[in-house]
């Protein structure tokens, strides 16, 4: 696992100046400690930053084949690099090492673009043909690494993380407006946009390739309109699900350093765990976290786990202090408003990680190819039940009368998020029903004429679009092909960017691209069937799991920030929120901001959702656009 950078000036004279590499690469040392490397040509430079993982000798970068004809700065594992390694023998070509790297650059020599196909992996890579002066850039088909670029009339550059392309001179960071709305509203971007105006992200299973300075993009792979087999049985499903976990982790297994995982002790963590205890002589290590609250602690599930697998069980228990301490700098590593609470959690188990270990494995991804999340039979069953229900008698009946009830009146506020309440459209059930700030909320925060250019009501354009190109009929593969599109790449960023801080490297065995296209082709009934998610990876390893791990209900990393912005968090938030030099509240509508304060502190309603987003959307301001130091930036303890 590495960090890779890059620039190429479009005039051919100007050349690259090796200081510029080496401050690009040094804003990620983080993800390389091992190893820093560059090549310059001209206009043309490549930088690299090394977590030696496989041949810790001789996996310098960036590296050339033996003709020097093609050179390389990659970040990622090809789990399959042996096979093709064997392959390109065969056809003539010579190894100088044992990384997967060498394979990626022979293969590329060979079959151009194609070679993609052949990779079975995680990866972004760029690769430099001196032969025709072009560069050609690919990130992996989940998105599991990520890859950034800027194109301009001058340049293009590349890197792993946004803060490397901050040091390039000419690219000033400067808020995107047209982002904005869909950061507030799914706290991600799900096109290839970015929070900083002209930096955008290759998406995922896409090759970008540079020739007489003009940028060409173009899709690899996809999992859409996949041919669902509706007669398969269960056990058949079984069967073939347990043969290609099984296949994806031992591939995931592939290291000359110390591997480990994280445990939760939900479902997902814990499969890992007994299939990895399987295929490995010593005990495994596991690694967990939780807060000290009751509400936010899941050891008793994670040490049940670890013991079920007879693992070496590492665990630490973060503070509050240590959370509001470490959000400005995690920010940072983001490069963008943290989505999810449980980032902060996830780089502290990795700083505990790192101290045992150099590779982890991880759960991600398995609720988007099984149906595990809560909301998929939510919508599905809200929007089956709207044809019962008249518009009429929602809107002149039940829902006046939601809105009269208590805040805290049983079972009003899940009434109030079905069709009882709601219209029965996909927009308002899946989308505005789960996100932060729904369009209406959007439109209520962003009033006044400095947001008369955001169009609120289309901020789901994006989303809507991968939802239209799914290519199944039934709505639940089309929600989960939505999510892969969309929230799950914001995970995986997560997953790569609080583990790489603490310069470890993640890896997901549910995403190998052999079982996402399988899991595409099983029929609903085997994902979810009523209220019961997940319904084949429970069939397939019901039995290697202790049974209060499997029948637990889906909860995501629990992290008490509810009670933290009602309590002992409120009053320092708030003012770093409306602060009279403050981003949002001199942007946004303060009434609707201490609104949500005011309600939230009352016990009215819940808007911690809103408060973190806001938060995130501030320090991140004062980080990148005002440029304050991460360390200065303090939360005041109560």
């Amino acid at each position: 696992m590495c960090g890779i950078c890059g620039i190429v000036y479009k005039e051919k004279n100007r050349r690259v100046d090796p200081a510029l590499v080496t401050a690009m690469t040094e804003a990620i040392r983080h993800r390389g400690p091992d190893d820093s490397g560059q090549f310059i040509r001209d206009n043309v430079g490549l930088g690299h930053r090394r977590l030696s993982i496989v041949d810790l000798k001789l996996g310098h970068q960036p590296m050339s084949d033996l003709s020097e004809k093609h050179w390389i700065t990659y970040n990622g594992e090809v789990y399959n690099h042996t096979d093709l390694r064997t392959e390109l023998l065969d056809k003539g070509y010579r190894y100088r090492t044992n990384c997967d790297t060498e394979s990626i650059i022979h293969a590329f020599a060979e079959y151009g673009p194609a070679a993609l196909h052949r990779l079975r992996g995680m990866y972004a890579f760029a690769i430099y043909d001196t032969t025709n002066d072009s560069l050609f850039l690919a990130r992996d088909r989940l998105g599991i690494k990520p890859l950034y670029y800027v194109d301009t009339a001058e340049f293009f550059a590349f890197a792993s993380e946004i803060k490397a392309l901050l040091k390039v001179p000419g690219i000033t960071p400067t808020l995107n407006r047209s982002a904005l709305a869909q950061i507030l509203a799914l706290k991600y971007t799900s096109d290839d946009s970015t929070l900083f105006a002209g930096i955008r992200k290759l998406e995922p299973a896409h090759y970008l390739e540079l020739k007489n300075g003009v940028v060409s993009i173009a899709r690899y792979w996809d999992c859409n309109a996949i041919t669902v087999n509706e007669d398969i049985t269960e056990a058949e499903a079984t069967t073939r699900i347990r043969e290609l976990f099984d296949e994806s982790v031992r591939l995931r297994l592939m290291a000359d350093v110390p591997l480990g995982m994280f445990l939760s002790g939900g479902l997902d963590s814990t499969i890992i765990a007994v299939r990895m205890a399987k295929m490995v002589e010593q005990r495994i290590s596991t690694f967990s976290v939780a807060f000290a609250e009751r509400e936010a602690n899941e050891l008793k599930y994670a040490r049940l786990a670890a013991k079920h697998a007879d693992a070496d069980q590492h665990e630490v228990t973060m503070s509050t202090a240590d959370f509001f301490d470490l959000l400005p700098r995690m920010i940072y590593h983001e490069d963008e408003p943290i989505a999810h609470p449980s980032s902060v959690a996830l780089h502290k188990v990795s700083q505990l990680a790192a101290k045992h270990v150099k590779v982890v494995l991880t759960g991600e991804g398995s609720d988007e190819l099984f149906g595990g999340y809560e909301r998929y039979y939510q919508t599905l069953y809200n929007l089956h039940a709207a044809r019962v229900i008249p518009k009429s008698l929602r809107r002149g009946v039940l829902r006046p009368l939601l809105d009269a009830l208590p805040y805290k009146f049983p079972l009003r506020n899940k009434a109030v998020r079905t069709t009882a309440y709601l219209d029965a459209d996909l927009q308002t059930i899946f989308l505005d029903n789960y996100s932060t700030f729904s369009r209406q909320r959007l439109l209520n925060l962003l009033q006044g004429s400095n947001w008369s250019d955001i169009d609120a009501l289309s901020v789901y354009s994006s989303v809507n679009a991968h939802t239209d190109n799914a290519g199944y009929r039934d709505l639940l593969p089309r929600l989960l092909y939505t999510d892969i599109k969309t929230y799950l790449v914001e995970l995986l960023m997560k997953q790569d960017q609080m583990s790489m801080a603490a310069s470890i490297e993640s890896r997901v065995p549910f995403l190998d691209h052999q079982l996402v296209e399988f899991a595409f082709s099983l029929p609903d009934r085997l994902k979810i069937k009523r209220f019961a998610t997940k319904r084949i990876l429970r069939m397939a390893f019901g039995q290697q799991i202790p049974a209060e791990i499997l029948h637990r209900p889906k909860e995501g990393f629990p992290v008490p920030i509810k009670r933290w912005f009602a309590g002992e968090y409120h009053d320092s938030v708030r003012s770093l929120i409306m602060a009279d030099d403050s981003f949002c509240g001199n942007e946004f509508d303060r009434n609707q901001i201490s609104q949500y304060f005011d309600l939230h502190r009352a016990g009215k309603y819940n808007y911690s959702d809103q408060i973190w987003t806001l938060l995130n959307l501030e320090l991140w301001h004062k980080i990148f656009i005002a440029g304050a130091d991460p360390a200065s930036l303090r939360i005041a303890s109560p």
